[in-house]
């Protein structure tokens, strides 16, 4: 399009329209403004008077103003029924085109004439919205569509009524002081993209594939299909979907109506705190409702979308307010919800106190009944007070939950929203409800007195974050164990259960297999050596450099994060560059660079992730760590922007989170790093001599240039190695002259790496490995019996349940989508559930490592596997009847 052209077509260009805007804006104001005042002075305005005046008036007005009367159409617990009623055709039945203006706009916008592309098309709307209308209409090849068709002269309009409007924000802020303080034309600014933007039907056709993406096998939500090869700029088709509009929602009959309102609060809670991307206008025009219960969304014109930060921060604060900390929460809100500040700082303790009134009324007294949007409302008229203005994310929140529980009170105004709510505001709580809380301190308080009793002990010498203390998701229920043998664990209450941590992996032939205890007993009965050579260090290193390539070197050392740190050290050293590139949630140990946005805290856009960590990391390690996407195109176009600095890749191959591996996208990461000189990392601690003998490079036949190990190979002792090509390697080694080590070579060394007790049972365990290589194909066997029972069980049960794994590694997820991104997969997760499912089994003696990855080893039998099916089949069935599956 030509500078000139665009000009023509864009309002804003126009003068005239903006002053023909104005002109009607001030026309119809004094006008309908007079006869309310008039109707007031006699006393003959009720509430419905006024509604429909205030009716006639935004129609008058256009689109912007339409959105307004959609909003107020949800709104029993504000108007009465009737007044609310004057707005119930502002959801889809508007006036419609005439046929000329329709003919014209798709002859000027489908991609070929209408006899052309369908075979029939139903000229008469079957909606009609503020923006666009609807028709039903059958393609060539048979599938029936509807077609959204952006109304003539609505994009234009939109565009001069927003300019009058910001000139008019713009007026008032100087003028009016008291205007001053809301900052209105900075708000306005933010959202008017949002409000023009509904007129491109390309983008809300983007926008409708991510929410359908979203929540594809969704048990009760659907999103109609769209079209792309027949979709325009101003047209979009999609998939026709018949249903009861939710404008009809009293032809629904009375028992189900309570259900299908939950439901719909679930959609809405889903779309805010998990997938952060949601329905800014879910009026009862955009909703649908079928048989069997389920509800189709539509019109994505008006689409929020808020940030990893925004949800974590979300989260974090209706934590806080589920504890009632009030100033713990005063303090989150305010950093995550507000844009400008005004003179709260200024009068933070009078702030503060008055917040915390607010939450402690909503958040304590009000829950029985819940509206969001009330204390959204309360807290920014509080924010008014002191100059201060929200986000855009809070103001587009706010929009959403407003219409959407306006709605869903309409469905069922007995809803009890802070009930079904509280799953999602909570979500990172590691807190059961009372009931079950209660449940499982009776339960296992009675099996196990002696392990909570040193859990419970505030004068306990030991801090054990992995356990006792966990990070993020304290224990509710830790095992102190006395004894392990094979695949069953004994706690210090005499309580064995069969166990699938295997100590998170190092475990592979079960605990205490004799192989090692004979190794471990010979070796300290020899003295422990360390710091000196000694022979089962040589005999560790040689069998794990056969498995990979009988030319690689092996640096051993203490445990898989050290492994990690000399891997990237070796890195550095080889090609005199400092920064890393890594993998959003994959972990690759305890050290600053390897818990970078490793697990349940991200950050930035998905695929242009922004580095986090926890507190205490550097930040300069942080900040300086390039992040990228497992499985995606972009990992390519970001390591190639920072080729130049960039030392080393590192990824998890096979990732704990998901427990998959893309063979194309590592072959391709290995061609880029090659290319750019960078070297390539795989993190193989976990997965190294557990899904094959080497790791799952040899699955996916790509090798990297480095490979950091650990658990396994220490035979069940503290380990960690490094393999790599010898040229790399050499940076490890003395070059003779310490001048020249000090330039050019990376120390790699520890007092207790490759000491001889470690090295003898990891020589041990993994000679009885590669002498028994059939253990591989057992293990994963195994790992699919037991995945299938679980599943038949979790089917039967209608339950929707994510069961993935292989070769001897598996998880568990409540959930009814099969996410890519780790992010994601922790989004979408029914924490709780998870959470509760390790308590669960461990009333029918099975051990569950709490929010962690299962294993099988070698020592699992056929009974215990149809055990744990057993109990996880009655576990189910038990948290279904006690409310943490909703559907």
């Amino acid at each position: 399009m030509s500078k000139k052209s665009r000009a023509t077509a864009d309002p804003l260009a126009k003068p005239a329209l903006a002053v023909i805007e104005a002109g009607r804006l001030l026309l119809w104001t004094g006008f309908y403004g007079s006869r309310y005042v008039l109707g007031a002075a006699r006393r003959d305005h009720d509430q419905k008077a006024a509604a429909r005046l205030l009716r006639d008036y935004l129609l008058r007005m256009g689109p912007l103003y339409v959105k307004a009367g959609q909003v107020l159409g949800t709104q029993t617990g504000l108007l009465t029924k009737d007044a609310t009623d004057e707005f119930r055709d502002f959801f889809s039945g508007l006036e419609p085109m005439d046929r000329a203006d329709l003919e014209q706009t798709l002859r000027l916008n489908l991609r070929a004439p209408v006899t052309e592309l369908f075979a029939e098309f139903d000229w008469r709307p079957v909606a009609v919205g503020s923006v666009a209308q609807v028709h039903k209409a059958v393609l060539r090849t048979g599938e029936t569509v509807a077609i959204k068709v952006v109304k003539r002269g609505v994009p234009e309009q939109l565009k001069a009524s927003a300019a009058v409007l910001g000139v008019l924000l713009g007026t008032a802020h100087r003028l009016v002081p008291a205007v001053r303080k809301l900052d209105g034309p900075a708000l306005f600014s933010e959202l008017r993209p949002f409000l023009t933007g509904q007129c491109d039907m390309r983008a809300e056709a983007g926008r409708q594939q991510a929410v359908a993406e979203n929540f594809t096998a969704h048990p009760f939500l659907r999103v109609p299909r769209v079209y792309e090869q027949y979709s325009t700029e101003r047209v979009l088709v999609m998939e026709f979907m018949e249903g009861i509009s939710g404008e009809q929602v009293d032809r629904i009959a009375d028992e189900h109506r309570p259900e299908l309102a939950r439901r719909l609060q679930d959609v809405f809670d889903t779309m805010a705190y998990f997938h952060g991307l949601f329905h800014v206008d879910p009026h009862p025009g955009n909703v649908m409702f079928r048989e069997g219960g389920e509800i189709v969304m539509i019109d994505f014109g008006l689409v929020g979308e808020l940030g990893e930060d925004d949800k974590w921060a979300l989260a974090a604060f209706y934590f806080a307010c589920t504890r009632q900390e009030w100033d713990q929460a005063v303090d989150r809100f305010t950093k995550a919800f507000i844009a400008e500040r005004g003179t709260l700082d200024q009068h933070w303790a009078e702030y503060a106190k008055e917040l915390s009134g607010i939450l402690a009324h909503h958040f304590r007294e009000q829950t029985e009944r819940w509206s969001t949007m009330s204390f959204f409302d309360d807290a920014s008229t509080l924010l008014n007070r002191y100059g201060a203005r929200p986000t855009t994310r809070f103001t587009l929140l706010s929009l959403a939950f407003l219409t959407g529980e306006g709605f869903v009170t309409v469905i069922d105004p007995e809803i009890d929203i802070w009930a079904n709510a509280r799953r999602f505001n909570d979500k990172y709580s590691p807190y059961m409800n009372a009931e079950l809380q209660a449940e499982f301190e009776e339960v296992i308080g009675t099996m196990s007195p002696r392990s909570m009793a040193v859990k419970n002990d505030t004068t306990r010498a030991l801090i054990a974050p992995t356990h006792l203390d966990r990070y993020v998701m304290p224990s509710q229920f830790p095992m102190i164990i006395d004894e392990a043998k094979g695949s069953k664990v004994r706690d210090i209450d005499g309580n064995e259960y069969i166990d699938l941590s295997c100590g998170y992996g190092p475990h592979i032939l079960g605990y205490a297999p004799e192989v090692a205890v004979e190794a471990i007993q010979r070796a300290a009965a020899k003295g422990s050596v360390n710091a000196m050579g000694n022979r089962d260090e040589l005999r560790l290193a040689e069998i794990i450099a056969q498995a990979f390539d009988p030319l690689t070197n092996v640096v051993l050392c203490n445990s898989g994060t050290e492994a990690v740190q000399v891997a990237l050290r070796i890195a550095r050293a080889r090609t005199g560059r400092d920064r890393v590139a890594k993998f959003e949630g994959h972990y690759h140990g305890f050290s600053d660079q390897g818990t970078v946005s490793s697990w349940f805290v991200f950050s930035g856009s998905k695929y242009q992730p922004e580095p986090i960590n926890s507190a205490g990391a550097q930040r300069a390690v942080t900040d300086g760590t390039v992040l990228l996407q497992y499985g995606h195109p972009s990992a390519f176009d970001t390591i190639a922007a920072h080729a130049h600095e960039l030392a080393a890749v590192i990824i998890e191959p096979m990732p704990g989170a998901t427990l998959t591996y893309d063979a194309q996208f590592l072959a391709q990461l290995r061609e880029t790093c090659t290319r750019h000189g960078i070297v390539l990392v795989f993190d193989e601690v976990v997965t190294g001599f557990r899904v094959h003998f080497g790791g799952a490079q040899h699955l996916a036949g790509v090798r990297p240039d480095l490979t950091a190990l650990g658990k396994i190979i220490g035979g069940g002792l503290p380990c960690g190695a490094v393999v790599g090509t010898p040229e790399l390697m050499e940076s490890g080694r003395t070059t003779g002259d310490p001048f020249r080590d000090v330039d050019e070579r990376a120390f790699v060394g520890g007092t207790m790496s490759g000491n001889s007790i470690t090295t003898a049972a990891g020589h041990a365990v993994l000679q009885y490995l590669g002498d028994h290589r059939e253990i591989y194909p057992e293990l994963d066997a195994k790992t699919q019996r037991l995945l299938r029972d679980m599943g038949a069980a979790a089917d039967e049960l209608g339950i929707a349940c994510k069961l993935k794994g292989s070769h001897s590694m598996f998880n568990i997820a409540f959930d009814y989508a099969s996410p890519k991104l780790v992010r994601d997969k922790i989004a979408g997760t029914n924490i709780k559930a998870s959470l509760a499912l390790c308590y669960y089994m461990r009333k029918y003696g099975v051990y569950f490592p709490e929010l962690h990855g299962l294993f099988l080893n070698a020592a699992h039998t056929t009974d215990d596997l149809d055990h744990i099916a057993d109990a996880f089949a009655k576990c189910i069935g038990e948290m279904e009847q006690h409310g943490l599956f909703l559907a």
